[in-house]
């Protein structure tokens, strides 16, 4: 499997910012966001099942992140809304053979809030 994720770069706080991963190879059965702020340990931000009928979040992030699945496109999207610099992070995206396992990774993209 590999992971191509995309749509970093500099934001406002407030903004709206998608993050997408691209999927090829094997199908799994979970897919997933994590991230890595500066200085801190990779954190999990949320799962979605490679069907999308199901989602899991870090409490920390569920009324502002939405994770989605693009069956067709095959791609798993990270909706960010009203984003703030504590969002400030190396997202990843995963993949996994089981509900919430995480046996793949995608290189990371970067996303810098600014206040």
């Amino acid at each position: 499997v590999q992971l191509q994720a995309s749509g970093g770069g500099l934001v406002q706080a407030g903004d709206s910012l998608r993050l997408s991963c691209a999927a090829s190879g094997r199908t799994v059965a979970t897919y997933g966001w994590f991230r890595q702020a500066p200085g801190k340990e990779r954190k999990f931000v949320a799962f979605v099942t490679w069907s999308g009928a199901s989602t899991d979040y870090d409490d920390s992030v569920k009324d502002r992140f939405t994770i989605s699945r693009d069956n067709a496109k095959n791609m798993v999207y990270l909706q960010i809304n009203n984003i703030q610099p504590e969002d400030t992070a190396v997202y990843y995206c995963t993949a996994g053979r089981r509900w919430k396992a995480t046996d793949y990774w995608g290189q990371g993209t970067l996303v810098t809030v600014s206040s």
